[in-house]
């Protein structure tokens, strides 16, 4: 798959942009769960809060791709799930491309530091949904969940529960949309 996403990436750098099609070929494994959406809406603009406690909006993300993941610290597959979130913004995160993690719910910042600790991340935010409204906006329903939001703004795909985000399929998916805008 690794060969793949080395491959396809010339190809994909001339497209005008990712084409649905496309991205679909390169679902595999658990990245088949990864439902595109076929008409693309903008994701509200409800507040939630970044780790220094001030309301901020996704649009502060226009212009970049987005891998936005709600989280709780109680949930089981959100710590499997954020080592590969954090190698992916490792990997690919910059001026096109930003995971973006916000714990949902009743999630005390003492103890998401320590959930990233114990999980060795330092390299993604530690932003927070309190009160559910930017999750219950989104149409989230269980956690994780996982969307993928266009520079525009809209979401153009999801996927419910946890998954690898550092398989090459995954890696391929986000490269495929940096390189094709």
């Amino acid at each position: 798959m690794l060969a793949l996403l080395y491959t396809s990436l010339p190809f994909l750098a001339n497209l005008a942009s990712a084409d649905q099609a496309t991205l679909e070929a390169l679902r595999d494994g658990d990245m088949r769960k990864l439902s595109f959406a076929s008409d693309p809406q903008p994701a509200p603009l409800t507040t939630f809060s970044d780790a220094n406690g001030d309301d901020i909006t996704l649009d502060q993300y226009a212009g970049q791709y987005v891998l936005l993941n709600f989280w709780a610290t109680w949930c089981a597959p959100c710590r499997e799930e954020m080592p590969t979130l954090s190698a992916l913004q490792s990997d690919l995160g910059g001026d096109r491309f930003a995971v973006v993690t916000i714990a949902t719910g009743r999630n005390d910042r003492a103890g998401m530091e320590r959930f990233f600790a114990e999980i060795g991340v330092d390299n993604l935010p530690l932003n927070t949904d309190p009160r559910q409204q930017l999750a219950r906006d989104m149409g989230v329903l269980g956690l994780p969940v996982t969307l993928i939001l266009n520079p525009e703004g809209q979401e153009i795909a999801r996927l419910q529960g946890g998954t690898d985000w550092a398989s090459d399929s995954a890696r391929a998916i986000i490269a495929a949309l940096i390189a094709g805008d």
